[in-house]
């Protein structure tokens, strides 16, 4: 589970991040990434905001349960690679219908490939 302050909860954070940042797409997934002048300009001056990461998963990857399956597992891949970003990104994970299908391992290795690219070659 994310704690509350890595959570991007307002529309604006998502659209800051998808409309200005960088995207990298994989087979499951597209990851967009807004590093520069990503601070939440509603939050107090912060020497060292925090990453905060938000998911998108349509009706098209599945049912209900599968949605929300999609959604924890993300969660939990993205609560663990928060510290390799830069402080104050904005990450929004965006699902594609066959993230349903697929098990955490594949999950886990098209979320890596895409932050290797989007932030510059740095491996994990």
């Amino acid at each position: 589970m994310l704690s509350p302050e890595n959570r991007l909860r307002r529309r604006e954070d998502f659209a800051s991040a998808v409309r200005r940042g960088r995207r990298a797409g994989r087979p499951l997934l597209v990851v967009h990434l807004r590093t520069s002048g990503a601070t939440d300009p509603h939050e107090s001056g912060e020497i060292d905001p925090s990453s905060r990461a938000g998911f998108v998963v349509s009706k098209a990857v599945g049912n209900a349960v599968v949605r929300n399956r999609v959604k924890r597992r993300l969660r939990h891949l993205v609560r663990e690679r928060l510290s390799q970003l830069p402080a104050g990104s904005l990450v929004v994970v965006r699902a594609l219908p066959g993230a349903g299908d697929a098990g955490p391992d594949e999950l886990a290795r098209d979320l890596d490939a895409a932050l290797v690219r989007l932030l510059g070659g740095v491996a994990r």
